[in-house]
């Protein structure tokens, strides 16, 4: 059987988007397949999608690696991109795992669509410290609907991934985290490099954006708004009681997975 597939990337952030139909029994074996970057089509993430009575639609997020998310922001606005493309209105309410997220789209330029989105009130918890194999870090805990650990550093370390990587094996994080380097750059501009649940080094985060703006904001080392510079480009976040992500997604194509 064929299966039907659009690819959208956010900043570089990629997914695919799948008739929830489609899924097969085994989605997350499926999900893995269809994400690999040599043998499948490749993605971060596959973004179920379905019909829903109290919003435009409701999606599902398996990470590349076949665990399941909360949600991701991105990955919403790229949903957002499908749908507005399809006929939906330029305001959206999608049902992700973390609660309904409002988009609204701001400007389209063919198949680049931008959306601010509203991500939800954040939860700041105080920095802590962990010890790793290479010594003491520290970072903030917050959390935009997922986990995230925001560690602030001067220059980026030449092995941040592996330090990453064993930050989310710690036992703190009983159901993962996603980390983020943040390096403050301007006072209102922050650089950032991603490592997140079931991924791994990814060019671009919604939620981590978001993370890293709100640690570095309640930590008073920037001011609203802040622009989040990664590897695949920059989204703006603004908090204000509320956080507002607004950024880019890309409809990059579509096609059938013979899977």
């Amino acid at each position: 059987m064929s299966i039907p597939f659009t690819k959208a990337s956010a900043c570089g952030n990629d997914f695919l988007i799948v008739d929830a139909r489609y899924a097969p029994a085994d989605i997350a074996a499926f999900s893995q397949r269809i994400c690999d970057r040599h043998n499948g089509v490749g993605a971060d993430g596959v973004e179920w999608l379905s019909a829903d009575s109290g919003s435009d639609a409701a999606i599902r997020l398996i990470n590349a690696d076949g665990t399941e998310a909360e949600i991701s922001g991105n990955g919403t606005r790229c949903v957002a991109a499908y749908l507005v493309n399809n006929g939906a209105a330029g305001k959206l309410a999608i049902r992700t795992g973390a609660g309904t997220k409002h988009c609204e789209l701001i400007s389209r330029s063919a198949n680049t669509f931008e959306f601010e989105m509203d991500m939800g009130e954040p939860a700041v918890d105080s920095p802590c410290a962990l010890k790793l194999s290479s010594g003491q870090i520290s970072g903030t805990p917050v959390s935009m609907g997922n986990p995230h650990f925001a560690i602030f550093v001067d220059a980026f370390p030449a092995d941040w991934p592996a330090i990453g990587a064993e930050v989310q094996r710690q036992a703190n994080f009983k159901e993962g985290v996603n980390v983020e380097f943040v390096r403050v750059t301007e006072p209102q501009d922050i650089e950032v490099r991603f490592f997140e649940r079931g991924v791994g080094e990814t060019q671009s985060s919604g939620t981590g954006s978001c993370a890293s703006a709100v640690a570095a904001i309640a930590a008073g080392k920037v001011t609203s708004t802040v622009n989040v510079h990664a590897l695949g480009g920059t989204q703006a976040v603004r908090w204000e009681k509320k956080v507002f992500l607004r950024g880019p997604a890309q409809l990059i194509c579509q096609g059938e997975y013979f899977g």
